[in-house]
């Protein structure tokens, strides 16, 4: 393949992707059956890193570490989602899908762009030749990686041991992290991923920079579309007339985690431009005052 990306290795993650997706998605729509919609994600991860690195061959200690970290990722997350649903039942994500091949398609679809964009640093690393000495910037990166998924893990089983205490039955989670960020899982795997990208940089030539693609679209997949939005928009109108859980989320930072005293004291700018405090998180929040 020589020094640069023989664009046949993109193409064939990209078969491969959709091919696995394609799968589950048959899986899906004739048994009716999505518990493992979440573990069809975590696990392409795996397969795209482990594929690349193999078909490779070369097997730098760049390469063989980031591929590693994205396997570490996926195994966890895969499993803690795989077993969360099994334990919850069915995924309401799919309630208005299950009757609907059309929406059913275009969310497989999605899921196999998202596998296939966020992998690009580990894909591109594992697909060149070039291989400079370890620089800072993979430190920076493998450290980036660590803080990220131990936030996303911590938070990950914090809030399934605060929802399987019946005590908490009908409440929002708000211990632990969760009482310093609103959604720190998000915040973890945001980390994680642009911790990726910097470890992948000092390989990186030319167009090859545009793998930088992959954690953009993972960010901007989180705070604009099926992450962050539509998780305030449940929570506002499951809680929003519950007076502790207004306080919350005015005292509490949407993504970076921060003591709610510091958020509590900043401008409304700043949240803004800064910590991620966008009116759509508000769309549904009810105006002071008002009464469901």
């Amino acid at each position: 393949m020589g020094t640069v990306l023989d664009s046949h290795f993109l193409a064939l993650t990209a078969i491969v992707t959709v091919g696995y997706q394609l799968l589950f998605f048959v899986i899906t729509a004739l048994l009716k059956f999505d518990k493992v919609t979440d573990f069809a994600g975590s696990t392409n991860f795996i397969i795209l890193a482990v594929m690349t690195l193999v078909l490779k061959g070369t097997w730098h200690f760049r390469q063989v570490v980031l591929s590693f970290l994205v396997v570490s990722w996926g195994l966890r997350l895969g499993l803690f989602l795989l077993l969360r649903i099994l334990q919850w039942g069915e995924d309401r994500r799919f309630d208005e899908m299950r009757s609907n091949l059309g929406k059913l398609a275009v969310f497989w679809i999605f899921q196999a762009v998202w596998v296939w964009t966020v992998s690009l640093p580990v894909t591109v690393v594992n697909g060149i030749d070039r291989d400079p000495s370890v620089q800072a910037a993979d430190i920076i990166g493998w450290i980036m990686w660590s803080v990220g998924v131990s936030v996303e893990a911590t938070a990950d089983q914090q809030k399934l041991t605060f929802k399987n205490a019946p005590e908490n039955r009908g409440k929002w989670c708000n211990v632990g992290l969760w009482n310093i960020s609103r959604h720190p899982n998000y915040f973890g795997e945001i980390l994680l991923w642009w911790g990726i990208f910097v470890a992948s940089a000092p390989v990186l030539e030319g167009a090859e920079w545009l793998v930088i693609l992959g954690p953009i679209f993972l960010t901007l997949l989180l705070l604009f579309v099926s992450g962050i939005p539509l998780l305030e928009q449940s929570a506002d109108k499951k809680f929003g007339n519950v007076a502790a859980y207004r306080v919350y989320k005015r005292t509490t930072s949407p993504l970076i985690p921060l003591p709610q005293a510091v958020y509590r004291s900043l401008p409304s700018w700043f949240k803004s431009v800064f910590l991620f405090e966008f009116p759509l998180y508000s769309r549904n929040f009810p105006e002071e005052g008002s009464t469901w």
